[in-house]
């Protein structure tokens, strides 16, 4: 109930804070999604800690997995599909018909999704929860893989101020009297064209016009001797304006860098400059490790605290209760990296929205999101397990039944790789193009 209640109030204070049009069967929607994805990291956190029997676990999970899965591939699709077609008017009186189609069409295509991966099993039905979970899985894992790659190379070359371009006033007032001298000769042109108009029409030439196509064409082409060529200054006016944006977003991108120089400076800045250099060698060894597994297909069978306790005890030669710390650690670690995992996706997903929603698709695109949180919570639950010590894993295998869980890792890393990659290679550029464009 907790999380139904932080769903609604994220709904209403972040997505749909500007937004008066609004469906309630889309925040139910949206709620519930939210509330059963919280839930699944509950269970995660109840399995470390033992809260409550296994039997009543393991009830709780089974439940929690087939309504987040009905919510997924049946509730959400469907009504994303009767959402689009409610748009369109001419297929309103048939648009349960439509409707249908066209989650039958998502079906099919959620469905065939298994075939290029190693993740079909013939032991269960069509709709059990092993053939459902393992395409959602696929969808999320990739979803995860791709903002877990550029977050890694984002992260320290927004924190980082060895990134920074060295602004100057000097630069932000050359710049600024770029834009007003092309103001300045904007509002000069335009003011030729009204003069040149104005002339026009007390001479009568207005009212005079040749008709047709080829009068047209020959009023366009040439002007009467002594007046100005109003196409030609037309065409001036715009590539001035269009030159007029481009600085004043130039002009707004050195002031947020200035702003960015003048934070890297205080304490706080210096302190996200440290975790900037601290995720850049988590960047690096990251990738370092996605391509070993790649090349080696290695999927480790330890959790990182257990193996990492194990290494650093063996190392120093101590008596240390392993069993006891890893606990402890693994039930902070997780904690981390569930609230990180839903502030990180909540944040993502609100920039999205606002960048692409408008009054009449702001519904089907806040459904979009819920099918797309909703995916990426129960894959983090797949990955997870991996972080997890090997005696808190066992109910969570059984509820999600025979998967190849080395195959998600594998392909999350593969994903990660080239997300970052590209995500490194796309900041290079935009890096080194940013000097040329302010010489």
């Amino acid at each position: 109930i907790l999380f139904f209640g932080f769903g609604w109030l994220f709904f209403m204070r972040q997505l749909f804070k500007d937004y008066e049009v609004r469906q309630y069967v889309v925040q139910v929607i949206f709620s519930v999604t939210f509330a059963f994805s919280c839930t699944m990291f509950e269970l995660i956190i109840f399995e470390i800690l033992g809260v409550l029997n296994s039997s009543s676990r393991y009830f709780h999970w089974k439940m929690n997995l087939c309504i987040i899965l009905l919510i997924l591939v049946f509730m959400v699709p469907f009504y994303i599909g009767y959402s689009i077609v409610s748009n369109i008017r001419l297929l309103q009186k048939q648009r349960l018909l439509f409707s249908c189609l066209l989650w039958l069409t998502f079906m099919y295509f959620f469905w065939k999704l298994g075939d290029p991966f190693p993740i079909l099993s013939p032991k269960h039905g069509i709709l059990s929860i092993e053939q459902l979970i393992s395409r959602v899985g696929v969808i999320g894992v990739t979803l995860m893989a791709l903002l877990s790659g550029f977050g890694a190379v984002s992260c320290p070359y927004t924190y980082m101020s060895y990134f920074l371009r060295n602004v100057t006033d000097t630069d932000i007032l050359a710049l600024e009297r770029r834009l007003l001298q092309t103001m300045d000769m904007i509002i000069s042109k335009k003011k030729r064209m009204a003069i040149a108009r104005r002339s026009m029409f007390q001479k009568g030439e207005v009212h005079n016009k040749p008709f047709g196509f080829w009068g047209m064409i020959k009023s366009v082409a040439t002007s009467p001797p002594g007046s100005e060529n109003l196409t030609l200054v037309q065409q001036e006016v715009d590539a001035l304006e269009e030159l007029s944006r481009q600085l004043f977003l130039e002009t707004a991108d050195l002031y947020a860098t200035k702003e960015r120089i003048e934070y890297s400076k205080t304490f706080k800045g210096k302190y996200f400059n440290f975790l900037g250099y601290f995720f850049s060698i988590y960047c690096v060894w990251k990738i370092f490790m996605a391509t070993i597994n790649i090349v080696f297909d290695r999927v480790g069978k330890t959790d990182p605290v257990t193996r990492g306790i194990e290494i650093t005890v063996n190392y120093l030669g101590i008596q240390f209760d392993v069993k006891f710390w890893s606990q402890h650690i693994s039930f902070i670690l997780v904690g981390i990296i569930i609230v990180t995992s839903i502030r990180g996706l909540l944040i993502t997903l609100t920039k999205f929205f606002y960048a692409i929603s408008s009054s009449k698709s702001s519904n089907v695109i806040v459904l979009l999101l819920a099918q797309i949180m909703g995916m990426y919570f129960v894959s983090s639950v797949l990955l997870i397990r991996m972080s997890m010590p090997l005696q808190y894993r066992t109910i969570i295998t059984e509820v999600l039944g025979e998967l190849q869980f080395n195959f998600y890792h594998r392909w999350f890393d593969v994903i990660f790789l080239v997300s970052a990659l590209s995500s490194i290679l796309f900041l290079y550029l935009a890096h080194k193009q940013a000097p040329e464009k302010r010489g």
